[in-house]
């Protein structure tokens, strides 16, 4: 609940913050860039760590207060940033911090519940999750609404309402991180085993270490090889065409992959395999294959995730309020708007996390990942259709079931398949199939939003609408060992 409460702000309340500080509207998605980057390289280092961590304060719960501090200290800053790029090197730091916390969060689930138990499990961090997100959301509209902060300032100025909002939320989050730190007990890595070595259920979903030694050196060195060159020619491409310059991240991540498994290949070379660089990027290549299928899933979800976060704001406050920019009439309300609509699928995202595992026990984890996601992709879809702002509530409550199955299904399905000794490895690495269609998105959306749909962003979100129904249909090729 507390990590939501930083989460929410940022993706209700970032959009704004940059449009307020002069950001262009397709220039927004790349300096979203930094909440997918820090996610991929941050989440799978913590996982690992904290795997092989254990103290006074347990395995997961010192990573949540080193993330917390970090975070916490970054809420209070962001808002008093006085320049569009001190607030997209605040959101860097703020997104890394909160992440050190949030990846161990995913491996808790997994380490404190036995198989039959995480699908409730999860759906209850989605809960939490949700109590957070709608608090949060709200705040500047509460603020401006019940208490009389102003909602309006100088341009180039953030308003009064985001500040304490942000103030609000860096209190809230140090506060709940804490409880979670002195009130969880953790199990042992030895009564971990034991308890895994107990479960039959997870007997088929060992991983054993030598399957460490199934990719050879110089498999990695040529696969390391085309990664890099295809590379370096799309970012010579880029150059030669001068294409917009978005699109090196994409070249330029193509090429650092490549790069990781030469040093890999260096490194099964020289037999020296134990440590944290080898592991984690073996593993990747070593996935159990109902996660591979899973990343395809993960992918288009949240692709339409990041555009929601990023173009919900642009959209409401221009096609419903007719607000072309921060300055004019109707934006302050508009925005604010947009941060009720964030509350409500939040809520909505609340509210449904406990019939979840009813409707996983009914139709199959699958089919109702399928159903959440196609209820969420009608709902987005539907926006161009809706003139009265008050009625937009109605596709929200779909996108609000979406969130919750997001959180919740796929990854009761990914625990189900990894051993408990990766659990942390494993939930970090997952975490690549979230932030790589973010990278992707932030590197196309605002090319397609300019050139495509002519600068109406809100057709972004009917983009995103699609998205959501494709990641539900591939749910149904994911081979889980449930039938449905």
């Amino acid at each position: 609940m507390g990590i939501q409460f930083g989460f929410a702000l940022q993706n209700s309340n970032i959009s704004r913050i940059f449009q307020t500080l002069g950001a262009n509207i397709d220039e927004i998605p790349i300096l979203f860039i930094a909440a997918p980057i820090t996610g991929l390289l941050v989440q799978p280092i913590i996982g690992y760590m904290s795997d092989r961590t254990w103290n006074k304060l347990g395995r997961r719960r010192p990573y949540f207060l080193y993330g917390a501090l970090l975070a916490t200290a970054s809420l209070f800053i962001m808002p008093h940033s006085p320049y569009l790029w001190m607030a997209a090197g605040m959101l860097w730091i703020m997104d890394a911090s909160i992440n050190v916390s949030m990846e161990p969060f995913r491996a808790l689930v997994g380490d404190m519940l036995p198989e039959k138990q995480r699908t409730t499990g999860f759906a209850m961090q989605s809960f939490f999750i949700g109590v957070g997100s709608v608090v949060a959301s709200a705040m500047p509209w509460v603020l401006t609404n019940w208490m009389a902060v102003s909602n309006d300032a100088p341009e180039g100025i953030i308003p009064d309402s985001v500040r304490y909002s942000f103030y609000f939320g860096g209190a809230a989050l140090f506060s709940c991180v804490l409880w979670t730190i002195f009130r969880t007990k953790e199990y042992s890595p030895e009564q971990l085993a034991a308890f895994e070595k107990a479960e039959s259920a997870l007997s088929a979903a060992q991983l054993p270490e030598s399957h460490a030694n199934k990719r050879t050196a110089s498999q990695y060195q040529q696969g390391g090889t085309l990664w890099l060159l295809t590379g370096l020619a799309a970012s010579y491409a880029v150059m030669q065409l001068a294409l917009d310059k978005e699109l090196y991240i994409l070249s330029g991540g193509a090429a650092v992959f490549g790069l990781l498994q030469l040093v890999s290949g260096q490194l099964k070379k020289a037999a020296r395999t134990s440590n944290g660089f080898f592991r984690i990027i073996d593993d990747i290549f070593h996935m159990p294959h109902a996660m591979k299928q899973l990343a395809l899933v993960q992918f288009f979800s949240w692709f339409a995730m990041f555009a929601l976060w990023i173009y919900t704001i642009p959209a409401v406050t221009s096609f419903h309020f007719g607000a072309a920019g921060p300055q004019d009439v109707g934006y302050g309300e508009g925005a604010n708007w947009a941060g009720i609509l964030f509350a409500i699928f939040n809520l909505v995202a609340m509210m449904t996390a406990i019939g979840i595992p009813k409707l996983a026990a009914i139709f199959g984890r699958k089919k109702a990942h399928l159903i959440s996601l196609s209820l969420g992709g009608i709902g987005l879809a539907s926006f161009p259709l809706i003139s009265a702002p008050e009625l937009l509530v109605v596709p929200m409550i779909g996108v609000g079931v979406a969130w919750t199955s997001i959180l919740s299904l796929p990854y009761a399905l990914l625990s189900s398949a990894v051993p408990a000794a990766k659990m942390g490895t494993y939930m970090g690495i997952f975490n690549f199939f979230i932030v790589i269609p973010q990278i992707i998105a932030a590197s196309i959306l605002g090319l397609l939003v300019r050139d495509l749909f002519g600068g109406e962003a809100i057709y972004a979100l009917v983009l995103a609408g699609g998205s959501f129904i494709i990641s539900g249909v591939l749910t149904l090729l994911v081979k889980t060992g449930e039938t449905s």
